[in-house]
């Protein structure tokens, strides 16, 4: 055996496959942390990835990239996202859901303020986050990914 290599057992094999894997490499050293670098929350962990239908698990890993998007606004800014590849403009994120086995939708509004709502099947999913002007008449800026996040941990308690 080499000087660096550790023995793992079939048990420690099993567990670190069905854990997911997540990377990325900034340019920039002084980027703020991003989902692929953080721990993934508990309640995420509780349920096998292989025992999530594709939109559950798309659901739940577009929760973690809003909640840490909405981390890095400011208190002028909201979330909202751009379609990619479309021209259907931008959707306020007022909520976000999944319907087994393979739909994830959105709901909001668009920039005129009209009710928006995406349906998407998870193999065509993606989108761009972006940060808009807050409404105005808002006293502070709406945060979806903190009620996300806690909605997630509820199911999973």
């Amino acid at each position: 055996m080499k000087k660096n290599e550790q023995i793992s057992t079939t048990a420690d094999y099993f567990e670190n496959s069905a854990m997911p894997k997540a990377r990325v490499i900034h340019a920039n050293s002084d980027t703020p942390s991003t989902v692929e670098q953080q721990e993934i929350p508990a309640a995420l962990s509780k349920k096998p990835v292989e025992k999530k239908s594709p939109a559950e698990w798309a659901y739940q890993r577009l929760v973690l990239y809003i909640k840490n998007f909405e981390e890095q606004l400011d208190s002028s800014h909201e979330i909202a996202m751009g379609f990619a590849g479309s021209e259907t403009g931008v959707l306020r994120i007022e909520g976000i859901g999944h319907f087994d086995p393979d739909i994830i939708t959105f709901y909001g509004t668009d920039q005129s303020g009209a009710k928006t709502q995406l349906i998407q099947h998870v193999s065509q999913l993606s989108v761009m986050l972006r940060a808009l002007p807050k409404v105005q008449e808002a006293k502070e800026p709406n945060r979806i990914g903190f009620r996300l996040i806690e909605e997630l941990e509820k199911e999973d308690a």
